[in-house]
């Protein structure tokens, strides 16, 4: 056998080339037979390199190291087409290494395949030349080259190519170039819909899959969606659904319709045909977290709408989310109450996932996974909120401990809506006394010293909320709250600042809290605020008058007046009036300082 095959490697005639081979260890010989003449030569160089290149990315930056895209990238005018090929095939390869692709931007390659897409083009120069493009169109620079120099009509024209290859690389680019938005008006004007709907009966998945991510980005736009909907685009899509074979093929299915939700007309098309029951009946059944999650997100997204919240209620889909709480996927359920909060908007909606989904969403406040905390408990807000019925539901599902618990949440979104809840459930009084007994006082020491804006609000509204009796008052002070809540007087929020002012008018009733809010400053910021005709509010006017109202050697210190109602008792002392931007004394800090000349101060001590 051996002795055959020596026979048969017989020399060849001198006037023909050997195969040139280019093993790891000698690319450089290749690349010096760049610059030959002969076409032959060229061509087998290309290709040898093409093979080297193949091989990893380690050939690559060999290639790169030799000068050989600056070789290869003249011959990508070559007059001889299959030398011309061949150093497309080459730059196809080797652009999926970034530094290869840093030196094609910089020698402008785009402006030279581009051309190459031509109708007259062979199918491995389109094929090569539109995988080097989708290899270049991931950076943003490069987007906007491909399109100004013309790359997206004959991208689209070739999605109607015979070859497989050359349908998925082409869709592939479309695909990342509307990734930025001003790319998908003009991808529209040159009618990319229909070619994208016929790859979706491609007998190839990948290009199947390509053309549904592509159809998802792009519908984003109104405009879009009207031609899908024109071109039948919405029966097409449900097929899929409604084909398990396909079932790769859902999720991505699923999100281009999530978009057709977002839009009334559209929504009403599709409930009119029947579209909308097939597509929840579809998603009842499915057990696929990721079709799961996606579809609770298409939902939050088109729930901005009344109309098509009544659209939404009028298929039920209220039963579909809360079938979501129930799964095992955290992210599910995190979509899911996203989806409840969103679904509140209609009034409706509201009192069904009250009813039937307050007990499931308490439950989930104590799971582990912080976000799905957050969301659980911010469908609790948006449910209670302006829902005296809904408040109740949530007390009777023993919600209570649960978000007081959530008080000490991670997520600041969380710890917010925690207070927002127990703010709406205080409006009823067996509800607020329960929940005053808990310590809520006390645990709205820590949000008021949160740097969250969110939180702050919701935490200086609860203090005015709870804080209508001096058990609770006296509770927030020992707990060392009253400092962070003068300290939120400062802030910059306007809802922050107005509800610190309702807060320290409310604890204020007190004359002890009221000293110590002066103590800690709250006066000066008050009457800098009033001072503001920006920042000024009736609720920091209140506050002024309430601290001044219960701190009199202090009003009177200040105004050199007090009001008919201001009744002196003992302890009431006048120490003359204090500069403005001067600390006030307290009787005890006078009492250390030493007999001076000044007018004498005045302390009224009956007993």
């Amino acid at each position: 056998m051996g002795k055959k095959v020596k026979k048969e490697a017989e020399s060849p005639p001198k006037d023909v080339f050997d195969p040139l081979l280019v093993e790891s260890k000698t690319p450089a010989t290749a690349v010096l037979m760049l610059s030959s003449p002969e076409n032959e030569v060229l061509a087998k160089a290309c290709d040898a390199l093409y093979k080297f290149a193949s091989k990893g990315d380690e050939n690559k930056l060999t290639l790169l190291g030799l000068g050989a895209v600056e070789h290869l990238y003249k011959l990508l005018s070559h007059e001889d087409p299959i030398v011309r090929r061949n150093a497309v095939m080459v730059f196809g390869i080797m652009a999926s290494n970034y530094d290869v692709k840093k030196l094609l931007r910089e020698l402008d390659i785009t402006n030279t395949l581009i051309p190459q897409l031509a109708p007259e083009e062979d199918v491995v120069i389109h094929e090569f030349a539109t995988l080097c493009l989708t290899h270049m169109a991931v950076e943003y620079t490069t987007k906007v080259k491909i399109v100004e120099q013309g790359g997206l009509e004959p991208l689209i024209r070739l999605l109607g190519s015979p070859d497989p290859d050359v349908k998925k690389n082409s869709v592939e680019c479309i695909y990342l170039l509307v990734q930025d938005f001003q790319n998908r008006a003009a991808v529209r004007e040159l009618n990319v819909i229909p070619p994208l709907l016929g790859l979706l009966e491609s007998e190839y998945p990948v290009i199947q899959l390509l053309a549904l991510q592509a159809l998802e980005v792009i519908c984003k736009d109104r405009e879009s969606r009207i031609i899908l909907e024109e071109n039948k685009g919405i029966d097409f899509l449900l097929n899929i659904l409604e084909n398990s074979e396909l079932s790769d093929l859902h999720i991505e299915t699923l999100a281009v319709l999530g978009n057709c939700l977002q839009d009334v007309h559209t929504l009403q098309l599709i409930q009119l045909t029947g579209g909308l029951e097939k597509l929840l009946s579809f998603l009842e059944v499915s057990t696929v977290p990721d079709i799961q999650k996606n579809a609770a997100k298409a939902i939050t997204k088109a729930a901005y709408d009344a109309e098509i919240l009544k659209i939404l209620h009028w298929e039920e889909v209220e039963k579909f989310l809360l079938s979501l709480l129930e799964t095992d996927s955290d992210e599910v359920k995190v979509a899911a109450s996203q989806a409840i909060s969103a679904m509140c908007e209609n009034i409706d909606s509201k009192r069904i996932l009250g009813l039937q989904g307050i007990p499931q969403l308490v439950q989930l406040l104590s799971s582990d996974n912080e976000e799905v905390k957050e969301a659980a408990v911010t469908a609790l807000t948006n449910l209670t909120t302006a829902s005296p019925r809904n408040a109740s539901i949530v007390a009777e599902a023993e919600g209570i401990e649960p978000l007081m618990n959530t008080l000490n949440a991670q997520r600041d979104g969380a710890v917010a809506n925690a207070i927002a809840v127990l703010t709406n459930l205080s409006l009823q009084e067996p509800y607020r006394v329960t929940i005053r007994s808990r310590g809520i006082m006390s645990a709205l020491a820590r949000p008021l010293r949160s740097t969250n804006s969110q939180v702050q609000s919701k935490a200086a509204f609860a203090v005015a909320s709870f804080g209508c009796d001096a058990d609770a008052r006296t509770e927030l002070r020992n707990a060392g709250g009253l400092g962070p809540l003068a300290a939120l007087l400062h802030s910059k929020n306007e809802e922050v600042r107005r509800n610190a002012c309702w807060a320290v008018m409310i604890c204020a009733s007190d004359e002890v809290a009221a000293v110590e809010l002066c103590n800690q400053g709250a006066l000066d910021i008050l009457e800098e605020i009033n001072q503001s005709t920006k920042r000024k509010n009736k609720f920091s006017e209140a506050a002024l008058e309430k601290l001044l109202d219960n701190n009199l050697p202090q009003k009177y210190s200040r105004t050199g007046y007090l009001s008919p109602s201001n009744i002196i008792t003992d302890g009431f002392y006048d120490c003359g009036q204090v500069k403005h931007g001067k600390k006030f004394l307290s009787l005890e800090e006078l009492s250390k300082q030493e007999l001076t000349d000044r007018r004498a101060i005045i302390f009224i001590n009956a007993r």
